[in-house]
C-alpha cells in the first residue's frame, strides 16, 4: 500500500514554481508591473520551449492531443545536474516528480518517484534505474519510461537544472525550512562537504537548499523524494508571496536560463483556472518499496507491486481515463531480465 498521503489546501500557485510565476498575476499586482511580468514570463516560456519529438507531441496513451483548459493533464518535473563540469550528453535525472491535474475536482496530485527505482526503460530495452532513462534518451526517454512504469500518460514536462534551483532560491531571498538532521554535502560545483547544515528550523540560501534536496546520507530515497516535494512547495510559496513581488523578475530570469519545457505560454495560462479557486487541494503521493542488491551487484529501489498498482490506478482515475490492470510486475522479473549497473 502507498504510504500515508498528506493534504494541504491553498491556491495552486503555492505548489509549482514555474506555474506559480504565471499565477502571480492573480495576486492583484499593479497594472504596469503586471504587464511587464506577463511579457517577461511569455518571453521566458518561449525561450525555454522544446518539443519532445513525439508524434503530434502527445503521449502514446492518449487518443488525441490534450489542452490544459479543457482536459485533465499531467506534468513530469525533471531535475538534472547540467553544471559545466559534467558531461551534458550523459546527464541522469536527479529528481522525478509526476503531477496530475483534475479540472472538475480542481485539485492536484504529486508523486515523487525514487531515482533508483528498478524499471523497464523502452529506450534501451532492458531494466535499470529510472534515473538512467534521461541519460539514454533525454526528456522523451524519461517521459516514456514513466509511462511504461505506471501506464499513466505524461502530457508535459518541465526540466530544470541545479542552477535554476540555486538561483531561484537566492532571487527570492532564501527560504526557511526545518532541517531534519546535521549533515555535510557537496555544493553545485561538487566541492566535497562544502555545505554543512545543522538540525533545526533555519534560513537557507540557494546552495544550502540544494544540498538539502540532494542529500540522502542519513535517510532513504523515499524520504529524499518527500523532502524534495516539500522544498518545491516552500520555494513556490515564497516566490509568489507579497514580499517577493519585486524579486519575481529575477526568479523568472533564473528559471528561463535553466529550464526547458514542451508547454507553450497559452497552455501554461490554461493552469490559471486552478488558481481562481482558493479551495484547490494538493495531495502528495509516494511509492512504497525497499532497496537491495541485484545478482549483478547493482543497488536498486524495488517498488512494491501492490503500491505501484494502487498509485497507478489513483493517477489514472484522477485523470479520468480508463483504468488498466496490465501494469508490469517488475519485482517478479528483477532477477530474470537483463539489467544494467550503468
Amino acid at each position: 500500500m502507498p504510504k500515508p498521503r498528506q493534504k494541504s489546501k491553498g491556491s495552486v500557485k503555492k505548489i509549482f514554481l514555474t506555474i506559480g510565476i504565471v499565477l502571480l498575476f492573480l495576486a492583484g499586482i499593479g497594472g504596469g508591473y503586471a504587464f511587464y511580468l506577463y511579457k517577461s514570463t511569455s518571453d521566458m516560456v518561449s525561450g525555454s520551449f522544446e518539443e519532445t519529438g513525439r508524434e503530434e507531441e502527445k503521449s502514446d496513451l492518449r487518443d488525441k492531443p490534450v489542452d490544459p483548459v479543457e482536459d485533465n493533464v499531467s506534468i513530469l518535473f525533471i531535475g538534472v545536474d547540467d553544471s559545466e563540469h559534467r558531461d551534458q550528453e550523459d546527464t541522469r535525472s536527479d529528481a522525478l516528480l509526476l503531477a496530475t491535474f483534475n479540472q472538475e475536482q480542481n485539485n492536484v496530485k504529486l508523486l515523487s518517484i525514487p531515482r533508483d527505482s528498478y524499471v523497464y526503460v523502452p529506450e534501451v530495452g532492458y531494466n535499470t534505474k529510472i534515473n538512467h532513462a534521461h541519460a539514454f534518451g533525454g526528456t522523451r526517454a524519461a517521459m516514456e519510461t514513466v509511462e511504461e512504469f505506471l501506464q499513466v500518460p505524461v502530457d508535459y514536462y518541465v526540466r530544470m537544472d541545479f542552477n535554476a534551483f540555486v538561483d531561484v532560491v537566492d532571487a527570492v531571498g532564501g527560504i526557511y525550512y526545518d532541517v531534519p538532521y546535521e549533515f555535510k554535502e557537496s555544493n553545485s560545483d561538487d566541492e566535497r562537504d562544502s555545505i554543512h547544515l545543522y538540525k533545526g528550523y533555519q534560513h537557507l540560501n540557494g546552495e544550502e537548499a540544494l544540498a538539502l534536496a540532494r542529500t540522502r546520507k542519513h535517510d532513504s530515497d523515499v524520504a529524499r523524494g518527500k523532502r524534495q516535494q516539500e522544498l518545491l512547495m516552500t520555494i513556490a510559496k515564497k516566490a509568489t508571496s507579497a514580499e517577493s513581488v519585486l524579486k519575481i523578475d529575477d526568479a523568472i530570469g533564473a528559471v528561463g536560463d535553466n529550464m526547458s519545457t514542451n508547454l507553450t505560454f497559452p497552455e501554461m495560462r490554461g493552469f490559471l483556472s486552478y488558481g481562481l479557486d482558493q479551495n484547490v487541494e494538493m495531495e502528495t503521493i509516494n511509492l512504497d518499496g525497499s532497496g537491495g542488491y541485484s545478482q549483478s551487484g547493482a543497488w536498486y529501489y524495488y517498488v512494491r507491486d501492490e503500491s505501484r498498482q494502487e498509485v497507478a490506478s489513483t493517477l489514472r482515475n484522477h485523470l479520468e481515463i480508463e483504468d488498466s490492470e496490465e501494469v508490469t510486475d517488475y519485482a517478479s522479473q528483477k532477477e530474470t531480465q537483463q539489467s544494467a549497473s550503468y
